[in-house]
């Protein structure tokens, strides 16, 4: 009798341990339901994408939900291809890209029978970073700029290169480029650059959020997914250079390089020269049911002596939701308060991330507006 009632005891122990490894059992266990809520209540967001705004995001993130605890809004990264594909698919519920979504690409969204909503959501630069041990400062003109990117330009001890900074210790060591290996919204903005300022990297390359980087066949070339990759493989290697957001480059304390600008000067990008591209350029944002129309170009290689030339918008893809197709009322109900927040809270200096700047009043109006189309019903 012992050995069967301790047999049974066992049973019933083993069974109380696999309901609650499997949740049925604890205080506090939360389920997400089809709306997007959990058991408690608690909304449920997605956004998914350019890992361009990342440090901007996940700073209105935290900030908002502090403010509102009864929303958790899940960030994921993987590059503005993935942003838009896992957008399409119904994955996330706000897309993240910064090129503009193209028209073949619009149209499969609106084959969903929803209505795609693009609007920018803030201003940010891509900066050129550098691992050269016993170099702090560098110049780059724009010719010198294209020709270490198509992989022309093979040594940091170059003629072109010591000649912009002749106080330089530059070492003859083979210049290691680091790119992008994922889609991505960074590269699809750099290579556009390149294609502005370079009519040999226009020809032999072209610009997109996934290139054929003419050093990977020299040997020269390392990819790193997402920014936060390109930047732990540039710190790894010695005498490389790469591209990334400027908020990476601030928060891992990367030297920049100052880039020669359409005026023939050299800066570094910063929240001054940042908004001085924008002020220098009308850009024209089209309506949020016309995405496709936007052009990446139009904060490029902007004029003026204090503009920095890599300069671009990020962007926010939602659904129209007509009849409640892609969110629930709810769900519908608390995208439109987040992004209400983003286009005028979160524009405020306090809430801005570094590296990054808010958008001028009359693009934040071009979001507001996508924002009152979502429909919550």
């Amino acid at each position: 009798m012992r050995k069967r009632k301790l047999v049974s005891l066992v049973l019933v122990f083993v069974l109380a341990l696999g309901l609650i490894a499997s949740g049925c059992i604890g205080q506090g266990e939360k389920t997400t339901t089809a709306t997007g809520e959990d058991s408690q209540g608690q909304v449920i967001m997605r956004t998914a994408g350019a890992t361009f705004p990342k440090y901007q995001v996940q700073k209105w993130i935290e900030t908002y939900q502090k403010l509102n605890p009864n929303v958790k809004i899940e960030y994921e990264g993987g590059g503005s291809g993935h942003g838009q594909d896992a957008f399409l698919k119904g994955i996330t519920d706000i897309g993240r890209t910064d090129p503009p979504v193209k028209e073949p690409t619009w149209n499969k969204f609106l084959e969903t029978g929803d209505q795609p909503l693009q609007f920018p959501v803030v201003v940010g630069a891509i900066a050129i970073v550098f691992n050269v041990p016993g170099v702090d400062e560098l110049r780059l003109s724009r010719d010198v700029l294209a020709k270490i990117f198509l992989g022309e330009i093979e040594y940091w001890d170059d003629e072109a290169i010591k000649e912009l900074n002749p106080n330089a210790n530059l070492p003859h060591e083979k210049i290691i480029v680091v790119h992008r290996s994922d889609s991505s919204g960074t590269t699809a903005v750099f290579t556009a650059y390149l294609s502005l300022i370079s009519s040999e990297w226009a020809e032999k390359v072209g610009d997109g959020k996934v290139v054929d980087w003419p050093v990977d066949k020299m040997g020269r070339g390392i990819g790193g997914k997402g920014n936060s990759g390109v930047v732990a493989v540039l710190k790894q290697t010695k005498y490389s250079i790469a591209y990334t957001e400027l908020s990476y480059a601030i928060t891992e304390n990367l030297p920049v390089a100052a880039i020669e600008n359409k005026a023939g000067k050299f800066v570094k990008p910063t929240e001054e020269t940042i908004k001085e591209a924008v002020a220098k350029v009308k850009a024209f944002i089209p309506d949020p049911t016309e995405g496709y129309k936007e052009d990446v170009k139009q904060l490029l290689d902007a004029p003026g002596e204090n503009s920095y030339p890599i300069v671009a918008f990020s962007h926010f893809l939602v659904w129209q939701n007509r009849g409640g197709k892609h969110y629930s009322p709810e769900k519908a109900s608390a995208i439109k308060e987040f992004l209400r927040w983003v286009l005028t809270e979160g524009q405020k200096s306090e809430n801005i991330a570094p590296g990054y700047v808010g958008l001028p009043e009359e693009v934040a109006e071009i979001g507001l507006k996508a924002v009152d189309m979502i429909q919550t019903s």
